[in-house]
């Protein structure tokens, strides 16, 4: 009977643990009054209920039992990145889902040993292959089991915000923020150990803990250590931190050195008995004998491998889909923020060597040294620029941080933040122009080959550019970027498209008024696009040459879609289980869902980054129900912008720049909403040819008719992009075609009607900057066109980007396809307490913009 008593208080134990010692939130993790290394015990009246002290009591003695390694019933000897013995307790460790298994599921370790207390508790070799596991989270994971262990302290440099969106670490000074006393600094590389660690362990609560902090520490400094882990590559730490310990923990481990481990080859006199006594233990010995047991590669490849002339293969570490998400909010952010980014590596690339990026975050308060200053940049020559300079400037493009392949699919990315593809182009010359200015590298430069033949899409540019683009030559190399026949090829694609549009007339409508009612978009569409078995069945002959067919690529047409990638949400309190469960598939376009599902993306897609594009036989390949449609013309691709739309008025439109396309004007708005609560919906709207060009939006300090000129890179300036996550609706807020929801009341009925272009004041927000009317070749003269598009927006952060795609839709002149966000809000909207959108006083940061990018292909 005292047996089952003692199993019944352990089992209540355990149930307060987990209630008392529940993963903190994050914004508890960033507050260092948040201590959960020492429970506090209370006074309380004598009337109080004693069993609610008795748990506490309970906590505080079980705890004291680890930091003082008291009445332990197993020894843990620890091989891994570092060797130390813990004398621990199974009834606490079982709550670990590796540990349950090792004790309790018929291993050898969970048969019961008949040897006295006095020998000490049973040792059992753990050996963690994984170099991701470090000393300091295996301990910190060990200490939450526990129910204690010191409070993580994320520096507040390391956390972007609205209005910080690169982290107060990136430019101005240092924030004096040291690790308050008793916390441990949750430094990047230390959130990923401890993601590791709580995997391999199966700590479901310490795992979303680490996802939840990384997810919300991606930045300029932390995005490359984020991808890599992502992709498998170990942790890069000092080898002093790998073998650090937690603060509060240093006395746990018995640390074991090459001297003390000489003698525990031979037992000792007390071990030998122990064996000799023990048919347990003479069993294990056997089995050692047998040398069948883990081994540290790093160990084995030292003391035993020679060396020979094969190419040295990398360790990889995945954890499944919490690796995907991370890499998903990492290639997010590269794809918002990479060519602010390159702006500032090529300027310190100019300078006597390439800086590194070390991640400025404050020490542990061991001491009450403040953490050093490194590597501060020269004060920017201009007074107002586009971008903070950094104190310590970011490698992303450069090598030591993405590699070429990365480079070449971002670059290439629909997802990528750059105005036009003129900007694409030149910003692709600039990165590789730098990776070639620290060496040639000849796989290097396949894939800049590929990036320059697929990457960029010439037909959409001006003839000009074109010429401009045949006669540009690397000042490395001295060869053309981009081959001629690329060129070539893109001009005759580009007169073919011309010519299937101009000869398409339709005498009885005017290209200058808006149709009464939308015709069906089959009938409005010029036969550009194929389907997947028209593709198969132009497929020549088995035995027949394909290369003419197969080289050619096709681009998809877009269907009804909304996909959020880098979304962080579901992860609190979820179980190892629902941490690993893949996301739900696309749905299918009759859903009645409007929200935006999390994708699927994988390291083989690039997280969501790469682009769809396919020859003949990988259109066959990804499709086998032949009905896809594909377009063999690329389609048009550029960024919009959008400042202080928290400042717009209800039923006012605040509109980016105007681009030509296909001989059409088109350009992109965003409008406030007030209906069901306040909304912001984003647009793609065909421009009037006869109507004035909208002014596009601007930052407060450009709305004034100052002269802007872009440089290389081209950043966003007078026109870049805009983001929008959200709960969405599609529809048209100037025609209401019966196959779409319901246009809210507060849309006008027509373009010309109720709503209104915002035009500012010199001193007004939101600013706009003067009209600038594109360079038109020709006219598209039909009065409605069928076109699909994409807008995918990024977070105000840049970790996640919301992706809504359409089928084609008819655009009549004037007409509007877009999406209405009741999310939005909480990202680019501020709300006062009546629920109404507060209105600014002054204009946000530059760097707080919408941004988003298009893609627009007709059909």
């Amino acid at each position: 009977m005292t047996l089952l008593t003692t199993s019944a208080a352990e089992a209540n134990f355990l149930s307060s643990v987990r209630v008392l010692h529940a993963s903190p939130s994050l914004p508890e993790l960033y507050s260092s009054s948040h201590n959960i290394h020492r429970p506090v015990r209370r006074s309380s009246p004598s009337h109080m209920n004693t069993a609610a002290l008795s748990s506490v009591d309970l906590q505080q003695h079980i705890y004291n039992s680890l930091l003082e390694s008291r009445t332990a019933d197993v020894s843990l000897h620890i091989r891994g990145t570092w060797e130390a013995i813990y004398k621990l307790h199974r009834v606490v460790l079982i709550q670990s889902g590796f540990f349950s298994s090792l004790f309790t599921a018929g291993f050898l370790e969970s048969s019961p040993k008949l040897r006295s207390n006095l020998r000490g508790p049973e040792e059992i070799d753990v050996i963690f292959d994984d170099r991701n596991i470090t000393r300091a989270a295996f301990e910190i994971c060990i200490a939450r089991l526990y129910g204690g262990g010191p409070p993580l302290y994320v520096p507040p440099s390391l956390i972007p915000s609205t209005s910080h969106p690169l982290t107060p670490s990136f430019s101005g000074s240092p924030l004096p923020s040291d690790t308050p006393k008793g916390n441990h600094t949750a430094s990047p590389q230390l959130l990923l150990s401890l993601l590791a660690t709580a995997v391999y362990l199966s700590i479901p609560s310490m795992a979303s803990q680490a996802v939840n902090c990384i997810m919300n520490t991606v930045g300029p400094y932390t995005v490359i250590p984020y991808l890599n882990f992502s992709i498998g590559k170990a942790i890069e730490a000092r080898p002093d931190h790998i073998a650090e310990a937690a603060v509060g923990l240093e006395n746990i481990a018995q640390l074991v050195t090459s001297e003390s481990r000489a003698p525990s080859t031979s037992c000792s006199p007390l071990c030998t008995s122990s064996v000799k006594q023990d048919p347990a233990d003479d069993l294990s010995d056997k089995l050692l004998d047998l040398d069948v047991q883990k081994e540290d590669p790093a160990e084995s490849d030292e003391v035993e491998s020679e060396p020979d002339d094969g190419p040295v293969r990398e360790p990889h570490f995945h954890y499944g889909l919490l690796s995907d998400k991370i890499g998903e909010a990492a290639a997010c952010w590269i794809a918002r923020w990479g060519a602010d980014m390159l702006i500032h590596e090529e300027k310190a690339s100019r300078g006597p060597e390439l800086p590194v990026t070390p991640v400025p975050v404050p020490a542990q308060n061991v001491s009450s040294r403040k953490r050093a200053d490194t590597m501060f940049a020269k004060p920017s020559p201009s007074s107002e620029p586009i971008i903070p300079e950094p104190r310590v400037t970011p490698v992303i493009w450069a090598r030591g941080g993405l590699n070429s392949k990365w480079v070449r699919q971002i670059l290439g990315s629909d997802l990528l933040f750059v105005k036009g593809e003129k900007e694409r182009y030149d910003m692709a010359c600039t990165v590789v122009e730098l990776r070639r200015r620290q060496g040639i590298d000849e796989e290097e430069e396949k894939d800049w080959e590929i990036l320059f033949r697929e990457g960029i899409y010439y037909a959409n540019l001006l003839v000009d550019d074109i010429i401009a683009i045949s006669q540009h030559v690397s000042p490395t190399t001295g060869r053309p970027f981009a081959p001629l026949s690329v060129l070539q090829e893109a001009h005759w694609n580009q007169s073919l498209l011309r010519c299937q549009i101009t000869t398409k007339v339709n005498p009885a409508s005017s290209p200058s008024s808006p149709s009464s009612s939308p015709p069906p978009s089959r009938e409005k569409e010029l036969g550009l696009s194929i389907t997947t078995a028209e593709i198969l069945a132009r497929l020549p002959a088995s035995n027949s040459s394909p290369n003419t067919v197969d080289d050619k690529l096709y681009h998809p047409v877009g269907h009804d879609s909304s996909v959020r990638i880098g979304d962080s949400g579901g992860i609190e309190g979820a179980s190892m289980d629902q941490l690993f469960e893949s996301p739900t598939p696309l749905a299918n376009p009759s859903t009645d869902s409007k929200a935006p599902i999390r994708a699927t993306t994988t390291e083989a897609d690039f997280f969501g980054l790469k682009s769809e594009r396919h020859t003949a036989a990988g259109c066959i390949a990804s499709d086998a129900t032949g009905k896809a449609r594909w377009s063999p013309y690329p389609p048009f691709r550029f960024a919009v912008e959008f400042w202080d739309i928290d400042a717009l008025k209800e039923k006012s439109r605040l509109h980016s720049q105007t681009i030509w396309y296909a001989g059409s004007l088109f350009n992109v708005y965003v409008q406030v909403i007030r209906k069901k609560g306040i909304q912001l919906g984003v647009y793609l709207h065909r421009q009037s040819n006869i109507d004035p060009i909208p002014a596009a939006s601007a930052p407060l300090s450009l709305g004034r008719t100052e002269n802007i000129h872009n440089r290389v890179p081209s950043l966003p300036l007078l026109s870049a992009s805009q983001s929008s996550p959200s709960m969405a609706t599609h529809y048209s807020p100037s025609i209401h075609p019966p196959s779409r929801s319901t246009t809210p009341g507060s849309s006008p009925p027509t373009s010309s009607g109720l709503t209104t272009s915002f035009t500012s004041s010199p001193s007004s927000i939101p600013a706009t900057s003067p009209p600038v009317a594109p360079v038109q070749p020709y006219r598209d003269p039909r009065p409605a066109v069928a076109a699909y598009f994409t807008i995918s927006c990024a977070s105000s952060t840049g970790s996640s980007i919301t992706r809504f795609t359409s089928v084609p839709d008819v655009f009549s002149v004037s007409q509007s396809w877009g999406w209405k966000s009741s999310s939005l809000r909480t990202e680019h909207l501020e709300v006062g307490p009546d629920g109404q959108p507060a209105k600014p006083t002054i204009p946000a940061p530059r760097m707080s913009s919408l941004r988003a990018t298009i893609v627009l292909g007709i059909v």
